[in-house]
């Protein structure tokens, strides 16, 4: 129990917060297993099973033909061969089809191409031996056999073994009840109108989606004000009917979560806080002889909260074995920090390059839902470790199947919303092909390529001694000689994204300095367009600690637009593709050329293949050129 005033016990490790929260439930009264009850066999898929399941009858009940032909005495062939074949009068044969009763007498069957007629008589010119092509009774499963044990989550094959065994109704446990339960007085329903500071319920469709995949059946709560004896109420009346409740946000220690203190006034209060990332403000307990799961409001913590936590729960309560994802190695594409002390759930893209697989991981927001919608992969980064280096090996838990992953694109580098687009329309065109893209600035992806970890990396890097973009890096990065191509995606239009109306009258990166107070945003070093507004301030003279928000920095010309949207900075360069999309107006600076980097040997390869034939489509051009800022004049071109 937590002390007294204490917001936490302490950060739980995982397995230890397993063991308090069962120890909570068998105290509280929790049932162990849920009651079993029989169900019609048609209905019983995806159920588990509550008892053994035995054969009521033989699968088949009889000897049974296993092939169309002529059912014979096997001795009747004796000696038969392509020069002294066995000729079977009307009486010695009898014609069957596949699954018809051997008749009395018959125990083997010639297929009907192998019988040759003169008449009536049947020629065989081979020997066959007995029970050829005969279905024994009890081939399958024979009477009094045991079929399926108990605990067996019961698929398409196991419902229709057991009806050819005879078997009507099956003994199973019922289906998990669980009670989702939104608070947050800023939150709203899916479909009503949001203001400033408020939220839609996402949180309440996903953990109900993800019950509902776990095997149990989910009703979701309204939405509870952040009123602690409101809360209280709800969750006294929701336990009443369920066999787990989860109660969504409200499990930190902010002035307006309660999630804790209901349970432990209510209930029994297990753990409030456990070492892992994200979800560690998660809340375990019991009320009312029913297991209560607080998890946190950021959907990346709540979806974890539940896989590590409820659908262990579910499964043990259906009496079945805890779903165990497939594992495979993988290479890392970039370095990984990590905190001490806390299990570091990292979601990953991942690719098939050079014939293993490499995992890249994806924006670690706790609120980044779309994180969840991309992740190929999970890798935990134990407590007592501070990270990965790019390139080490890893193990990652499988979230998509292993085919669907080697006909993924690994394209690390600067981002592009082009790339965003081409990954949608290749997408469209072959479900079984994927771009995944990571944004680590022209420079990394270029480092990245050359040690192996993408198959292409998107640059546009600007060298400022010669005015030449990408291709002058090639040799530093890969060394002289660099066996690599370059293929021209877009030109694209650079500029200062600043405020609709652009109400500090800025006219260029001059007046960052020459206006007072204008606050900048940068991107990430590394960043093509990071070396070209260094070029620029150089060009004008001006000195880097001069920009008010220089340090600041964001990772896509899509997070500097939101930062700009936001009030957050007054400009940032960017593209025009990613000012309109915030409706931001553009000052414009150059065009620039952006490419991709590919390994030569990788041109050809049947991977890429649909890349470049995409390029090449006029209705691909169009819809690149409707984004805004963009000319796809060269798109596709081998310009190395």
């Amino acid at each position: 129990m937590p002390e007294a005033g204490s917001p936490f016990i302490r950060d739980v490790p995982a397995a230890r917060a397993h063991q308090a929260w069962r120890d909570a439930r068998e105290a509280a009264g929790c049932p162990a297993r849920l009651p079993a009850l029989l169900v019609p066999v048609g209905e019983a898929a995806g159920l588990v099973t509550a008892g053994p399941v035995w054969a009521v009858r033989s699968s088949p009940a009889f000897d049974a033909a296993g092939m169309d032909g002529i059912a014979v005495r096997s001795a009747d062939t004796i000696g038969a061969s392509e020069t002294t074949p066995a000729y079977l009068a009307a009486d010695g044969y009898d014609v069957v089809d596949t699954g018809d009763p051997m008749p009395d007498g018959r125990d083997a069957v010639v297929v009907r191409e192998h019988v040759h007629y003169q008449g009536e008589v049947a020629e065989i010119r081979a020997a066959v031996p007995p029970y050829q092509h005969v279905r024994s009774i009890g081939e399958d499963v024979s009477a009094g056999e045991l079929l399926l044990p108990e605990g067996h989550r019961l698929r398409a094959a196991d419902v229709a073994a057991a009806a050819a065994a005879g078997v009507t109704d099956l003994l199973v446990r019922r289906r998990p009840v669980v009670t989702i339960l939104p608070t947050g007085d800023e939150v709203r329903p899916i479909g009503a109108e949001t203001g400033p500071g408020e939220i839609v319920d996402t949180n309440s469709l996903m953990l109900a989606t993800q019950a509902r995949e776990a095997g149990g059946e989910a009703h979701c709560l309204p939405i509870e004000p952040d009123d602690p004896e409101r809360i209280a109420a709800a969750v006294q009346a929701a336990v009443t009917g369920c066999d787990l409740l989860i109660i969504v946000a409200g499990s930190s220690a902010g002035r307006d979560d309660y999630t804790a203190r209901v349970v432990a006034e209510t209930g029994t209060l297990a753990v409030h806080g456990v070492a892992v990332r994200p979800g560690h403000p998660v809340v375990l307990g019991a009320v009312g002889g029913t297991p209560v799961l607080g998890a946190p409001g950021y959907p990346v913590s709540a979806a974890l909260t539940f896989d590590i936590f409820a659908e262990p729960l579910l499964a043990e309560l259906m009496g079945a074995p805890p779903r165990r994802r497939p594992r495979a190695a993988a290479r890392l594409a970039r370095k990984l920090a990590s905190p001490l002390g806390l299990d570091d759930w990292v979601r990953v893209r991942l690719g098939l390059v050079g014939g293993g697989l490499v995992a890249t991981p994806l924006p670690r927001g706790a609120g980044v839902l779309t994180s969840l919608v991309r992740a190929d992969g999970l890798l935990v980064v134990p407590a007592g470790l501070e990270g990965h280096h790019a390139g080490e090996q890893v193990e990652v838990e499988l979230l998509r199947g292993v085919d669907e992953i080697a006909g993924t694109i690994v394209a690390i580098g600067s981002h592009d919303l082009v790339l965003d687009l081409a990954s949608s329309a290749l997408r469209a065109e072959d479900p079984m092909v994927t771009l995944a893209s990571s944004n680590v600035g022209s420079l990394g992806g270029l480092v990245a390529l050359r040690d192996g970890l993408c198959h292409l990396a998107g640059s546009h890097l600007l060298d400022p001694a010669t005015g030449e973009y990408t291709l002058s890096y090639l040799d530093r990065i890969f060394g002289p000689g660099a066996d690599v191509s370059v293929v021209r995606l877009v030109h694209r239009d650079q500029g200062l994204m600043v405020a609709p109306g652009n109400p500090l009258g800025l006219g260029g990166i001059g007046d960052l300095t020459a206006r007072p107070g204008v606050r900048y945003v940068n991107r990430q070093r590394g960043a093509g367009t990071r070396v070209l507004f260094d070029f620029e301030l150089g060009r004008l003279g001006i000195a880097p600690g001069d920009i008010d928000g220089y340090a600041r920095e964001e990772p896509t010309h899509l997070a500097v637009a939101a930062a700009v949207a936001a009030g957050r900075a007054d400009a940032g360069l960017g593209i025009l593709a990613a000012a309109r999309a915030f409706g931001l107006d553009f000052l414009p600076v150059t065009q620039e050329p952006y490419d991709l980097v590919v390994a030569t040997g990788a041109m050809d390869s049947p991977l890429l293949a649909p890349l470049w034939s995409l390029l090449r489509s006029d209705r691909f051009q169009a819809a690149v050129t409707e984004l805004g800022g963009y000319s796809t004049k060269e798109m596709g071109r081998r310009v190395r």
